[in-house]
């Protein structure tokens, strides 16, 4: 399944170049800091044919869980309403007036759960994705330029200054590495000065437009697994 990287025309890149020893350091820590941190609040915006989704939520990176509102951007109301996933799961919740943002408590009834597809679904992608973005260990700092990752250029985001950087390349890096996301390919970070993660985009095979994730655009909650739905430990 064919897989692209596109470049971003609100930020200019002058790269690609090769990483500094601070810059891959940075990007090296980045997924750690997420597990750190404990989770996560992202939008994640993914691309559709008839019309986008838009999934405002947090991430449990230690559990392994993600949960938020979804609406259709573009298209209609029909796929609006609450979503909690795993990396096997993802269980849904329509609603006819779903909020901006998902309740704090999760209701206990109407949801109904199916497997997370590996292939096919630009949003069952963008889950998994969102998932992988954070990681129990730093990544090797100095395998990180030899698998093909680089520096692309420099951008602001919310007054932040931020480096992009794009992870190895899927036909080298090494599995569990930054930007290895298997059928998906190579990621393009926005990192901070301190190796926050705050903008990740990507492309996937099953959408013409990139998969984007943007964190910190709301405060965190705790996500509470919704009756069914059990967590990694």
């Amino acid at each position: 399944m064919a897989t692209f990287l596109v470049a971003d025309s609100d930020s200019a890149p002058t790269g690609p170049r090769e990483l500094t020893s601070d810059q891959a350091g940075r990007l090296a820590v980045t997924r750690f800091l997420n597990f750190q941190e404990g989770g996560r609040a992202m939008t994640i915006n993914v691309p559709g044919t008839a019309g986008g989704l838009m999934i405002t939520g947090s991430i449990d990176y230690r559990r392994k869980i993600g949960y938020g509102a979804v609406h259709g951007t573009g298209r209609d109301s029909s796929s609006d309403g609450l979503i909690q996933w795993t990396a096997t799961t993802v269980s849904v919740h329509p609603m006819a007036n779903t909020p901006a943002k998902a309740p704090a408590r999760p209701p206990e009834s109407g949801w109904s759960s199916r497997p997370l597809q590996r292939y096919g679904s630009s949003l069952d992608s963008s889950l998994a994705i969102a998932l992988k973005l954070g990681s129990d260990r730093p990544d090797n700092a100095e395998l990180l330029p030899q698998n093909g990752a680089a520096w692309v250029g420099r951008d602001r985001l919310d007054g932040r200054q931020v480096d992009i950087m794009t992870g190895p390349s899927a036909a080298r890096a090494t599995p569990g590495t930054a930007g290895a996301s298997g059928p998906e390919g190579a990621v393009r970070y926005w990192i901070g000065s301190d190796g926050t993660m705050y903008r990740v985009r990507v492309g996937v095979a099953s959408a013409s437009q990139p998969v984007v994730i943007d964190f910190d655009t709301q405060k965190y909650v705790p996500v509470r697994p919704v009756p069914g739905v059990t967590p990694a430990r």
